[in-house]
């Protein structure tokens, strides 16, 4: 089983050692991740403040002086699982897990980057941020690798049971071709947004510790604060409803 789940755009900085792109998920998008690096870099050198903004989504000029020196080829690396550092992965708390629930998300979670595209738990990456919807030097990074990852993904995928826990955002950088399970999580009958996050965390978290191979097996996890209200069934599509506290 693959459990599919989006980044966050803040980062923990930090870690040692040199990036190599070639190292990551599916060596064949090595030229394309190479190709949006230099753009990215290209933005950093000529260091307008507009540009800068809108590609890392931020207002505030120090958080900005931040993003704008890290070139990522020169930056030191970490676990992307470690990397990201927002709501869903201070709820899975990855460095918490026992060894072996870290080894199983580091072969079957994969984070799809709004730099790098689809990676492995345990690919090393640098601190970077692309704001999630940004064009990178008017690239749309997840057209791209839509484009050049979805045959390598269903390829990869085909005898994977998949959960997609990613936002419905990162369906365009990849919707599989398979079946797939989502989840949509409900609070007092209402549909769950922001804190949406959050449960994806716990549940990622929850099947790590039981080292869950299927998913009637995750089904049948005891959730805490989650109650499992129904499945519904939509062509190739199977999504679990969840009530949470």
């Amino acid at each position: 089983m693959k459990i599919l789940l989006a980044p966050s755009e803040g980062k923990r900085s930090g870690k040692e050692g040199c990036f190599d792109p070639c190292t990551l998920l599916f060596d064949a998008l090595c030229p394309l991740r190479e190709e949006l690096l230099d753009l990215y870099d290209g933005i950093l050198e000529r260091g307008d403040p507009q540009a800068l903004q809108e590609l890392f989504g931020l207002k505030k000029p120090d958080q900005i002086a931040r993003y704008s020196r890290l070139y990522p080829r020169k930056a030191p690396v970490m676990k992307a699982v470690l990397r990201y550092d927002g709501v869903a992965f201070d709820a899975l708390d990855y460095p918490s897990l026992s060894p072996e629930a870290q080894r199983f998300l580091d072969g079957n979670l994969v984070i799809f980057s709004n730099l790098f595209g689809p990676l492995r738990a345990a690919d090393r990456i640098p601190d970077y941020r692309v704001k999630q919807g940004a064009t990178i030097a008017g690239v749309a990074p997840e057209k791209r690798y839509r484009e050049a990852a979805s045959a390598l993904l269903d390829a990869w995928l085909a005898e994977e049971e998949i959960l997609d826990l990613r936002a419905g955002f990162y369906d365009r950088f990849y919707k599989p071709s398979q079946a797939f399970t989502t989840m949509k999580f409900l609070k007092n009958g209402k549909v769950v947004s922001h804190w949406a996050k959050m449960w994806r965390g716990r549940m990622v978290r929850e099947i790590a510790l039981a080292k869950a191979t299927n998913l009637d097996e995750v089904l049948a996890l005891p959730l805490e604060g989650m109650h499992l209200l129904e499945i519904q069934e939509k062509g190739k599509k199977r999504e679990v409803i969840y009530e949470v506290e």
